[in-house]
């Protein structure tokens, strides 16, 4: 309990004690993965699977805060399980070195996904998956220096979104510590029974005088 003092502070030991039952999914151990990936895994989850097939590549490091210059070639999934099993060993910890579609397809039973992807087609897939087990996710997309962030239970991804493959934009390394942040602190407040406004999604951008803007919207169900 000592090594969770502060979140006990918060929200009491009985809570924090509620999180070791608790699983999760972060699909994608890049940008957004790589700091949901520290944000949520020294928070006391018992259970946390990364999915993630792709290697480090050198113009990844910058804005992707779990790499380092030599971890060219790694897979990424593995880089973030190992960071966090050396920071809380009181959280279980899978790297998936495979698609969001190979995993989903182990039927391995989780509270929560997180989208920490970066194209439309997957998130599509992981909506289509999160409906047929009735488990809500949290969406999450960064570009230049804008970003969104939504936690989807009733609501249609494919029916508020076009699915379309899409090249993104140039990305400024703070906008994506900033999303996954607010990703996390969805997912901490649906994991410790907190209430949460769902189905809403936020986004946030900076307009042509420099001020930043959160603008929100319902999402069709």
């Amino acid at each position: 309990m000592q090594y969770f003092h502060r979140q006990i502070q918060l929200w009491g030991e009985q809570t924090q004690k509620s999180l070791q039952s608790k699983k999760i999914a972060i699909v994608g151990a890049g940008g957004l993965g790589s700091s949901l990936a520290f944000a949520l895994g020294a928070s006391g989850i018992g259970e946390i699977h990364i999915i993630d097939f792709d290697e480090v590549s050198l113009h990844n490091i910058h804005r992707q805060i779990a790499f380092k210059i030599g971890d060219e070639g790694e897979n990424k999934a593995v880089i973030n399980a190992n960071i966090i099993k050396a920071r809380c060993p009181y959280t279980t910890t899978i790297a998936h070195t495979c698609d969001f579609i190979t995993w989903s397809q182990k039927n391995i039973e989780v509270d929560l996904i997180i989208d920490a992807t970066d194209n439309l087609p997957t998130r599509g897939d992981i909506d289509n998956y999160a409906k047929s087990i009735k488990t809500p996710w949290i969406y999450g997309s960064v570009e230049a220096f804008h970003g969104q962030v939504c936690f989807i239970d009733a609501s249609s991804f494919t029916d508020a979104f076009k699915i379309v493959n899409k090249t993104p934009a140039g990305i400024a390394t703070p906008i994506v510590m900033h999303i996954a942040s607010l990703q996390a602190n969805l997912a901490l407040r649906f994991l410790a029974d907190l209430s949460l406004k769902k189905d809403i999604l936020y986004y946030l951008f900076f307009n042509k005088d420099g001020e930043m803007i959160t603008q929100k919207f319902n999402l069709p169900k």
